[in-house]
């Protein structure tokens, strides 16, 4: 008789998972208690897919997880990004590297990753009910596990094995299953989220993007660099997000509520910006300050961290005294803005918290309290940063449970 195995979750880790299980002959359903499958890989990426990061040694990989390194050095020696990439490239999906490491399919298109994965599981064999969610699961006294369908029938299922792939736990539903069997739950809070600022020369700037900044929180002792994107709400992009995920816990604590520093220019430093002022003195004495930008920054932001600076925008380079040359320097290397709250990141929403770390085995993935229960994906308390490390967790927990569900019971 083949393993019967019942995934609850028919995002990516579930769907990695099921069709590891089945290639291996187990008997396998997906219950999905929405009506589509795989909505957030669709949306992922602005619906491009990030799939994953171009980062093939696993020490180097599980130091992008806030949450979970340790646990996930064994899991990314047995199945990493190179792994991920040759699985997608035998099912007729190449991927391609971007200039920030981050891998997507050549199509530009989500809608490849999800034809991918739904063809793989139908090849496999994968059952996939929809629109089907569960009220309660409790082990039986021969080992096996019975679930009970949310709806007036109260249809029950059995299952030899159970894998709880259902995302982050935001919702109290998504982690009363694991808590009913046995589990203890971290307390979700957010992570990769942007930065709600009110500063009205701020939000002009809205659609305005710089290659590297670096932006701080000194009461929390966070700072990163990266990529920095103006919105109409306040800040996002790879720095903001990075900085949200390893502070996602001190964060919340301080209600969202903040000063963050930004410097735009973090390759120079105050000399070397004094230095540029004094040669454009010389060179450019008769323009205005405003329309000379230094590099590389946009003409808009430069103008708007001029006039911040509270200089006139009348100002030319020749009339410009030292002690005006400190002031714009501490606004381009010390912004101060207050964080008035988060906004989250609709192509991530990814959660901190989750089923706790040290109830789970990690060289199956399988419970340590409740034998034949298995967990992948974000209802663990793994969190990576931004850049396909999320996706990455899900496809290699997702893998390891699968095949280790589909392995004849040790007698």
């Amino acid at each position: 008789m083949a393993m019967k195995i019942i995934v609850v979750g028919g995002g990516a880790a579930g769907f990695f998972a099921a069709i590891a299980a089945a290639e291996q002959g187990a008997d396998v359903t997906i219950l999905e208690k929405t009506s589509r499958v795989l909505e957030k890989v669709r949306i992922s990426g602005g619906g491009r897919c990030n799939v994953t990061h171009a980062c093939f040694e696993p020490r180097d990989f599980a130091a992008r997880y806030p949450r979970g390194e340790r646990a996930l050095l064994s899991p990314f020696q047995k199945f990493s990004a190179r792994d991920t990439v040759a699985w997608f490239e035998e099912r007729g999906v190449k991927l391609k590297t971007e200039r920030d490491g981050r891998m997507f399919p050549t199509t530009d298109s989500s809608e490849t990753i999800v034809h991918c994965l739904t063809d793989a599981a139908e090849k496999a064999g994968v059952k996939i009910r929809l629109n089907c969610a569960v009220e309660s699961a409790v082990k039986l006294a021969d080992g096996q596990f019975e679930l009970t369908l949310a709806g007036a029938a109260g249809e029950k299922i059995i299952g030899d094995k159970l894998l709880l792939a259902t995302g982050g736990c935001r919702a109290a539903a998504a982690g009363q299953l694991a808590t009913a069997l046995g589990h203890t739950l971290v307390a979700p809070v957010p992570s990769l989220f942007t930065f709600q600022i009110a500063s009205p020369w701020l939000r002009s700037l809205a659609g305005v993007s710089l290659e590297s900044a670096e932006v701080a929180v000194p009461a929390v002792k966070l700072r990163e660099r990266g990529p920095l994107l103006v919105t109409h709400w306040g800040l996002s992009g790879p720095a903001v997000l990075k900085l949200s995920a390893w502070g996602a816990r001190a964060l919340h604590e301080i209600d969202y509520k903040f000063p963050l520093l930004v410097n735009w220019l973090p390759a120079s430093n105050p000399e070397k910006i004094i230095a540029e002022f004094q040669a454009r003195r010389e060179s450019a004495g008769a323009r205005l300050l405003v329309n000379v930008p230094l590099h590389p920054l946009t003409a808009r932001l430069w103008e708007q961290l001029v006039l911040a600076a509270g200089l006139a925008r009348e100002t030319r380079w020749a009339a410009l005294t030292r002690a005006q040359m400190h002031v714009l320097v501490q606004q381009l290397t010390r912004t101060e803005f207050a964080v008035t709250g988060k906004s989250l990141n609709k192509d991530e929403f990814v959660t901190c918290g989750g089923v706790k770390l040290s109830g789970v085995d990690f060289k199956s993935l399988e419970s340590k309290v409740c034998p034949g229960l298995f967990f992948a994906g974000e209802l663990l308390d793994i969190d990576g940063i931004t850049g396909g490390f999320n996706f990455q967790a899900a496809w290699t927990t997702g893998f390891i449970a699968g095949r280790a569900m589909a392995a004849p019971v040790r007698q």
